[in-house]
């Protein structure tokens, strides 16, 4: 008679196995709901920050997205230009949050930063499994001049977070053409 612990192996074996051709694409997450979640988690942030007493400024000054949305321009562009300037703006955001918290001493603002890190982080992998670009965007000066904004505090930093969540990011995840598909 075979073992409970075999079958199970043999049934996680079946149940994993990517099948011929590699590891499949991931499966969009189309659910605006997983999004919200990560929004009110930067809201949190946001909250916790405004909190803290001592040792909570910034060092220096930092450009990051610019969180105002004209919606005329935003629909006048297609995915991909949104897709780009989402990207631009998350890579701007993963660099500025990464900086900040190699500088800050603070622990209770660290586990703060690692949070919002983790957060950047899982959202764009949400929107890579929308596919909406093939590659990674390069920021280059030039190019972000004219969507960017700059910030001297940390409670600024995390209120662009939280509006760039709810705002571009939200509108490419809402209007991604694989998410239309399935909401149809």
């Amino acid at each position: 008679m075979p073992s409970v612990s075999g079958l199970l192996s043999v049934l996680l074996l079946v149940l994993t196995f990517p099948g011929r051709g590699g590891s499949s694409p991931l499966k969009p997450i189309c659910d605006i709901n997983v999004l919200d979640r990560f929004i009110m988690e930067a809201r949190d942030t946001e909250a916790a920050m405004r909190s803290c007493k001592e040792g909570c400024g910034l060092m220096g000054t930092y450009v990051l997205p610019l969180v105002r949305v004209d919606f005329n321009v935003w629909e006048s562009k297609d995915t991909q230009e949104q897709a780009m300037e989402v990207e631009t703006g998350l890579s701007l955001l993963t660099q500025t949050v990464s900086a900040v918290r190699q500088s800050v001493t603070n622990v209770r603002l660290q586990d703060l930063l690692d949070n919002t890190m983790s957060n950047i982080l899982s959202v764009r992998r949400i929107l890579r499994s929308l596919q909406l670009r093939e590659q990674s965007p390069s920021v280059s000066r030039g190019h972000t001049e004219a969507v960017t904004q700059e910030v001297s505090t940390l409670s600024e930093l995390l209120h662009v977070h939280t509006n760039f969540l709810r705002g571009k990011v939200r509108l490419l995840v809402v209007g991604a053409p694989v998410c239309q598909k399935t909401s149809s």
